[in-house]
């Protein structure tokens, strides 16, 4: 069953898309680690080299079943290993009224060494939008075996 939840675009570190200026990720993370994850069957070049933050602020949501997982990738040498999964799901921009293929990127919070995420927000993958601002309207979708929004208010 589907199931969905309305959040907001929140600016991000920078770290994903390479607009941070560390030197330690150039180009983004995104851009390093594709290779890593190319090489476990999992094609992420259709995707924008960066992710969406977005927030729920009506919603938690519950991780269920990935449809990717990937343990212990050594994606870069200043860093140990992470372990990631990915969950399908699509997106709706409605300033835009256009839908979207996406998958929540989800580096395992036990062994990501930084830039840790606000619980209320999932890094979502997407083609390159144009047009999209901080605060603007994102609907995600997603198989509720995979990703379950909760209603705060329920």
């Amino acid at each position: 069953m589907i199931n969905s939840a309305i959040g907001y675009i929140e600016k991000g570190y920078g770290v994903a898309s390479g607009r941070s200026n560390d030197v330690r990720f150039p180009n983004g993370t995104i851009s390093m680690q594709i290779p890593f994850f190319a090489r476990e069957g999992l094609d992420l070049s259709v995707f924008f080299r960066g992710t969406l933050n977005i927030s729920f602020p009506d919603h938690s949501y519950q991780l269920g079943n990935a449809q990717y997982f990937f343990p212990q990738i050594k994606w870069s040498q200043d860093l140990p290993p992470e372990n990631f999964s990915f969950y399908s799901c699509f997106i709706k921009v409605p300033p835009l009224d256009e839908s979207y293929i996406a998958l929540i990127y989800w580096p395992h919070p036990s062994t990501k060494p930084g830039f840790h995420q606000d619980p209320n927000i999932l890094e979502i993958l997407a083609p390159e939008i144009n047009g999209l601002s901080c605060g603007d309207e994102i609907k995600v979708f997603a198989d509720s075996e995979s990703v379950r929004f909760i209603s705060r208010f329920t």
